[in-house]
């Protein structure tokens, strides 16, 4: 069998058998909610069983067992999942497992080069997309012979369906959900693109138990003690008394994914908004009225700004909400403070992972006690030394690298040597490394200072971007701001802060660093600021560092 990191002998679980768990348990509970469409957790589960017999119908299924493979080999078909935020994605997931084909996240902010090489790189046999992408994969499907099995989403564009394309809904109504003669394997794989907005995305191979123990639910995360049987988790999610999470990032985003399959393994319902190409802050806080809905996930200020905005502007009762969830970017603490002004009671969740290791630091904002930067540690999060020798004990001098050991992926797909370098081994324990700097503090907390790839080297010094971000964007004229090095001949990299402003708001650029010069060192003040009508993000609210890279050199 090729390496795992579960290190542990409990039982191995697959993510359909626990969502399979769940819905034996509450079969007649909401777990989708979208404006006035709902769907049980035996419809979904139905509905996932239906797509799954059409798959393996067009022989699409794990082909190669994971016991012959190398930790960065695939050896099952997959399947792109090309669409917004629905039913359709959440059956998609699901059916997929039950078919032993492996579901990956597609951005559908990509432009035709950007697409044809995620579904290139990713070998794709087959794609679930919404009709409006249809044009886009029409340009792109000729490049792409693996690409054979296309399903098409209908939705308000009126898009035709692509030749040789077969509709959602026809093949959910005229297949049966017949038991298929595969069993899905712990081995099974779960694959998460990363979003490159650092670099060019890369396929993350997870085993299917070790995503659930690692960012699902599988774990008690103070404890660490983990589900053990199917039985153990039908009865959590029955005692659970439908807890109502309204997910606002896009499923193309892992936290949203791992928001999901938590819900549907633990028996919460998950609220989408009917509203999917954008954040609709009027919409959102009407959903969360009507749905009574107790937690709200965002990513960032970028998406917890205008819904604050709405949540102020008193057109709906909010009341219900007991917490933000934040994860993905930062939430400044200024707008963190704003929430816990607007929403009596609430708290604010903040967590930190990636791709390749799931959950690993919490923090929790309330009246009284708000931060941001500082971290207690997930049970198997640790900071390694800068030469990867050791790990460092807590109060250690100097930075190292945010790591974790234990249920972590298998490796990058198709890429051997970026498997090695990420996945190494240290005092006979084997970690991801993802790329954030990090201090091991002497209370035992961490303190977060950025991924490495968008820390600027100037004059010798390391500066962490969201460092000097937060800075800038407590100004109350900026809406949303990116920091970028840019190349510069006496420091080697000059601090650039590309800045967009509040509509009718103004400010210059000796305003902007005298203000982020109160909480700054002068060495890490922005040399120059760029002003942009908007800052690019991705759909999920995530920092596109390459395009602000181009905004900074284009000048």
């Amino acid at each position: 069998m090729s390496p795992s990191a579960t290190g542990s002998d409990s039982t191995q679980l697959t993510l359909v058998g626990a969502a399979d768990a769940a819905a034996a348990a509450l079969p007649d509970r909401d777990i989708i909610i979208q404006g006035d469409h709902r769907h049980t957790y035996a419809q979904v589960a139905e509905r996932s069983r239906r797509l799954a017999a059409y798959l393996h119908a067009q022989g699409l299924g794990c082909h190669t067992e994971r016991s012959e493979l190398e930790p960065h080999e695939v050896g099952q078909d997959l399947l792109g999942i090309y669409a917004y935020n629905g039913n359709e994605y959440v059956e998609s997931l699901i059916g997929a497992f039950r078919a032993r084909v492996a579901p990956f996240n597609v951005n559908y902010r990509y432009v035709k080069s950007e697409l044809q090489h995620l579904l290139a790189d990713a070998g794709a046999t087959a794609l679930v997309y919404h009709a409006t992408f249809a044009p886009r994969v029409a340009e792109i499907r000729s490049d792409l012979p693996h690409l054979r099995v296309l399903i098409q989403i209908a939705d308000e564009s009126g898009n035709e369906l692509l030749d040789g394309a077969v509709d959602y809904e026809t093949i959910i109504a005229a297949t049966e959900p017949v038991d298929l003669p595969v069993t899905p394997s712990p081995d099974d794989l779960y694959v998460l693109y990363t979003g490159g907005t650092t670099g060019m995305p890369k396929g993350v191979l997870w085993r299917q138990h070790d995503i659930y123990m690692a960012a699902c639910g599988g774990r008690d995360i103070n404890t660490g003690t983990q589900v053990s049987s199917y039985e153990e988790i039908g009865a959590r999610a029955a005692a659970n008394p439908g807890v109502k999470l309204m997910l606002l990032p896009p499923l193309i985003h892992g936290a949203a994914q791992w928001a999901v399959l938590t819900a549907m393994t633990t028996g919460q319902s998950i609220v989408f908004s009917p509203v999917v190409d954008r954040i609709d802050g009027a919409e959102i806080v009407r959903t969360i009225e009507r749905e009574r809905v107790a937690i709200a996930i965002v990513v960032g200020d970028a998406m917890a700004r205008p819904l604050l905005a709405a949540v102020e502007s008193k057109t709906a009762d909010v009341s219900s909400l007991a917490a933000i969830a934040n994860g993905g970017a930062v939430l400044t603490p200024q707008l963190k403070q704003q929430w816990i002004e607007a929403v009596p009671g609430l708290v604010v969740l903040d967590g930190v992972g990636s791709s390749e290791t799931g959950t690993q630091l919490h923090h929790v904002s309330a009246a009284g006690f708000v931060s941001t930067g500082t971290f207690s540690a997930g049970l198997d999060t640790r900071v390694v030394a800068e030469d990867f020798s050791t790990v460092l004990e807590a109060g250690h001098d100097g930075l190292g690298w945010l790591a974790k050991r234990q249920f972590t992926p298998l490796g990058y797909k198709d890429d051997a040597a970026k498997t090695a370098a990420t996945f190494p081994v240290i005092d006979g324990v084997r970690f991801v490394l993802p790329g954030d700097r990090a201090r091991h503090l002497e209370n035992g907390t961490i303190e977060l200072l950025g991924r490495d790839a968008v820390t600027i080297n100037s004059g010798g010094e390391k500066i962490f971007a969201e460092e000097v971000e937060s800075a800038i964007v407590s100004h109350p004229a900026v809406a949303d701001v990116l920091v970028v090095g840019r190349p510069n001949e006496r420091w080697g990299q000059e601090v650039v802060a590309v800045v967009e402003l509040v509509p009718d708001a103004t400010a210059d650029f000796a305003e902007l660093v005298g203000h982020a010069a109160q909480s700054l060192a002068r060495y890490k003040l922005p040399k120059a600021v760029v002003f942009r009508s908007a800052i690019s993000r991705s759909p999920a609210g995530k920092a596109d560092y390459r395009w602000a890279r181009e905004q900074v050199t284009e000048l």
